[in-house]
């Protein structure tokens, strides 16, 4: 009710420190003012209550014309916005007043800078007049007077301003600058409330998540000056340095100025540490101010204060926004000083600042010529030569070169192009696409849905707008594009990046413990060590080869929650799968599943090898059969120009004829997952049989391999019975084969609503549920991922009907119930059941909090997000056990 700023005040001034009088409206006006349009019948009387305490105890009153009371006005919301809302200080100063105020402070010029400033604020945060016009006026007065900074204007150049600065009012509002000092004070009141709603706000709550509908409250305080004089000024201050974390002295101060001078940046501010020369009783109070509030708070603060004629006053103090490497750095610090213990640690840090340290940078301070945004769907930074189709980018990767794969959008023919290229780019899709999916579980950068920039296959070139507006900037294949997967940006050329030290330390490739060890990387190895001991959910990857599985490992996965088999059928593997498809016998169906199946096996070998000792989720051919086809459009021209030429082709025909055949007008609801496996006969029987042979040729190895096959898209438990019978058969022969148990488990993803809602029915024939929460999205709400994301996302979000993408945080309301009932169905027919997610949002932060709270027993995700999920689940379970003992 307070807002950070009155909340903090009101602390300061319980801790004894030198804070100006005041008092602070609460939220709860502002919401009834955003609600009704006016502020709340009784706040005139309440604030005019105050007022007079206030008044009493300054002895004076506001706008007294013989030495009148000043105050400020300033806004202040539950969360720091630091620069969105508005502020307006030296309210109560007048034509009758300012001579008084020039006599209380002995100083003429003083007053008239103060008024000149107030109609100044005024104007343009509680009129609205344009700025430049008050900015305008100051360079004219300085050029007349012949002096560079305002400070040089004399009390006469000043005295002439105002009545400039009142013109302006008149000119552009049609009304007189108000003389009243109550109505100045109410005026900006209602302009702090107005201030929550303006276009910057929003948009910095939409960028922050902050709800909408908090409000702000207002402070009002009596001013201090420190545009008095020399021994006069203003400053901010942070108790450590908030990019890096170390302690010391850092901050700003400048001599003769109000607060609004330090963050406008009209004068040069000098270093913290110059105070100590300027004024050094008031650095030495400062100082120990610094600690006593970092050490009340337990954090970095983040503090403006004001020096009147040597007397120090605290104007503000919050806790610090602060890098993510120095948030790693500061909480361990903050450990080791014994002011906070590891679990409040844990919580002092998030799963969104490990990842900025986890990807490679581009140095901002490098030049560079920027074509275009696009969505920032994987993280990193990425520099190669521009490449529009696969095969090109395998060639000339193959070669030595690093390249960049565009693409309008991508799809599974274009893997082999995503593994060689060192980033992706898209002009279509969002944060959810295909191209954004598989390249984050590669550790790919990917920027998608550029939709600004115009890609062109067939011409393999990619044109911008210049940033003139006027001009087109064409980039052609071979040209050096550098793409930034952490803010969206492209950039023609080359940019440097700055590797991190993060990787190296989750790769294996630097310790923690090396004395030349980064004191980053031990910030990080304390806090996940941490995370580990506490955390209830385990953390699984999703994984289709034994390269990806590796990574996983050494970045902390606890097994493989998803493996997506129908990556193992592109490349050269496609043929056998384009026979099985055009199959018109058994004999030829039969034959082209035998061909499959020792490729199958080894692809498995190699993963249960890589992965010995923990679980393997096996996920049974699950996409619309046609991406396995040719491009009905190219198929058709292709026969048709050949029977021109008399030059049929046999199979080219028949491979027409099943395209047409399988082609579906909404194939992501068609012919994929267990249907497919109910139509093709003997395809599901092959994978289960390829999983239990690479199992039992493990354990002859010695090894231990802990399979687990999964069904995908089932909506009906007859539809998993049925293919659990096949594959129990399978299993069988197998083991009677090997001479072995191979203790194979079966199980679903719960990917559809109505398999959520019969969660009950199905876990009588599920040994567990991984909930596939990207589809079960898609179908809850009826989007095409693909689709909506770079279409009406954007005007959602900035609409407010989303906060956020669904596909990027769960749906607590809509998807998330689904999950919760199934959770609970499903454990209610199978106790032990076990239960996990493998949808992307087992990466995302805040669904991980989600997932804990319900009861998942572990989630999965891409091995670049691993370490991520491990302190999100850390996070969460600190976070319980902190709710439980309150």
């Amino acid at each position: 009710m307070l807002g950070g700023k009155g909340a903090n005040l009101a602390e300061m001034t319980n801790l004894g420190l030198p804070v100006p009088p005041g008092f602070t409206i609460t939220t709860e006006a502002c919401k009834v003012y955003l609600e009704t349009g006016s502020e709340p019948a009784e706040l005139r009387d309440e604030v005019g209550a105050h007022l007079a305490a206030l008044e009493e105890r300054m002895g004076k009153k506001l706008g007294q014309a013989d030495g009148p009371l000043l105050v400020s006005v300033r806004s202040g919301a539950k969360f720091s916005m630091p620069g969105m809302m508005d502020t307006v200080l030296n309210i109560g100063l007048s034509d009758a007043s300012v001579a008084g105020l020039a006599g209380q402070a002995g100083d003429e010029r003083f007053a008239w800078d103060s008024y000149r400033r107030l109609i100044q604020m005024f104007g343009k945060t509680v009129l609205g007049i344009d700025g430049d016009l008050f900015e305008e006026a100051i360079e004219e007065a300085k050029e007349a007077k012949g002096v560079a900074v305002d400070v040089d204007l004399g009390a006469e150049d000043l005295r002439g301003l105002v009545e400039r600065f009142k013109g302006i009012v008149r000119e552009e509002t049609g009304r007189s600058f108000p003389q009243d000092p109550r109505e100045q004070m109410d005026l900006a009141v209602r302009a702090v409330f107005d201030s929550w709603n303006t276009e910057r706000a929003r948009l910095y709550r939409r960028q922050e998540r902050i709800p909408g509908d908090l409000g702000t409250a207002v402070n009002i305080c009596s001013m201090v000056f420190g545009n008095l004089g020399p021994d006069s000024g203003t400053g901010v201050a942070f108790t450590r340095d908030p990019a890096s974390g170390q302690q010391g002295v850092y901050g700003d101060y400048l001599q003769n100025a109000q607060g609004e001078d330090v963050v406008a940046g009209i004068r040069n501010t000098v270093p913290l540490a110059e105070l100590e020369r300027l004024d050094r009783p008031s650095y030495q109070q400062l100082m120990q101010i610094m600690e006593t509030l970092e050490t009340h708070y337990k954090d970095l603060c983040d503090i403006e204060f004001t020096i009147e004629r040597g007397k120090l006053w605290m104007l503000q103090t919050r806790v610090g926004k602060r890098t993510a490497g120095a948030a790693f750095r500061i909480a361990t610090q903050l450990v080791d000083q014994g002011l906070i213990d590891e679990a409040e640690a844990l919580q002092r840090v998030n799963g969104a600042q490990l990842a900025q340290l986890m990807f490679p940078r581009f140095d901002e301070s490098a030049p560079s010529e920027l074509l275009g945004r696009g969505i920032a769907a994987s993280p990193g930074a990425a520099v190669g030569k521009a490449v529009f189709d696969s095969y090109t980018a395998v060639k000339w990767s193959r070669s030595g070169e690093k390249v960049i794969l565009i693409r309008r959008e991508t799809n599974p023919d274009d893997l082999n192009g995503m593994i060689a290229a060192e980033g992706i780019l898209t002009s279509r899709g969002g944060k959810t696409s295909h191209a954004a999916v598989v390249a984050r579980g590669m550790g790919k950068t990917c920027v998608c849905g550029a939709e600004e920039l115009e890609v062109d296959t067939k011409k393999r070139r990619l044109t911008a707008t210049s940033p003139d507006g006027k001009g087109r900037i064409v980039v052609e294949e071979g040209d050096t594009v550098s793409i930034d997967g952490s803010t969206g940006q492209v950039h023609l050329g080359e940019v440097p990046v700055v590797p991190s030290p993060v990787v190296e330390y989750f790769e294996g490739r630097m310790h923690a413990g090396a004395e030349d060890a980064d004191d980053l990387v031990r910030a990080v190895h304390r806090i996940m060590a941490y995370a580990d001991r506490v955390r209830r959910l385990r953390v699984r990857a999703n994984a289709d080869n034994a390269q990806d599985a590796a990574r996983a490992r050494r970045f902390g996965a606890q097994g493989i929650g998803l493996c997506r088999t129908e990556h193992m059928f592109l490349g050269e593997r496609r043929e056998l799968v384009e026979r099985l498809i055009l199959a018109d016998t058994d004999a030829e169906r039969e034959d082209a599943l035998e061909a499959l199946l020792p490729l199958q096996r080894a692809d498995f070998v190699e993963l249960f090898e890589a992965m010995d000792g923990l679980p393997v989720t096996v996920r049974l051919l699950d996409p619309p059969l046609h991406e396995f086809l040719p491009d009905i459009t190219e198929l058709s021209v292709r026969v048709a120009l050949a029977e021109s030429r008399r030059d049929a082709n046999e199979n080219d025909l028949r491979l027409l004829q099943a395209v047409h055949k399988l082609h579906e007008q909404n194939p992501m609801l068609g012919l994929r997952g267990v249907r497919l496996g109910l139509v093709i006969p003997g395809l599901f029987a092959m994978q289960v049989r390829a999983i239990a042979e690479a199992a039992a040729e493990r354990r002859t190895a010695s090894g231990d391999p802990r399979a687990e096959i999964m069904i995908p898209l089932v909506g009906t438990v007859q539809e998993l019975e049925f293919v659990r019978e096949e594959a129990g058969r399978v299993i069988t022969e197998a083991e009677a084969a090997s001479g072995q148990d191979l203790k194979l488990t079966i199980g679903t993803m719960i990917e559809l609503p109505r398999a959520a809602l019969t969660a009950a029915q199905i876990a009588e024939a599920a040994e567990f549920f991984s909930f596939g929460t990207n589809d079960l999205t898609q179908t809850v709400w009826g989007f095409s991922r693909d689709d909506v994301e770079a279409s009406f996302f954007t005007a959602y979000l900035e609409k407010g009907i989303f906060g956020v993408s669904p596909f990027e945080t769960i749906d607590r309301d809509g998807v998330g119930s689904l999950v919760r009932h199934a959770v609970e169905a499903g454990r209610a027919t199978r106790p032990g059941i076990k239960l996990g997610v493998c949808g992307e949002h087992g990466g995302d932060p805040e669904s991980v909090h989600f997932f804990h709270e319900v009861g998942l027993d572990y989630v999965s995700c891409s091995p670049f997000r691993i370490p991520v999920a491990r302190l999100e689940a850390g996070r969460a379970a600190a976070e319980s056990l902190g709710s439980d003992s309150r």
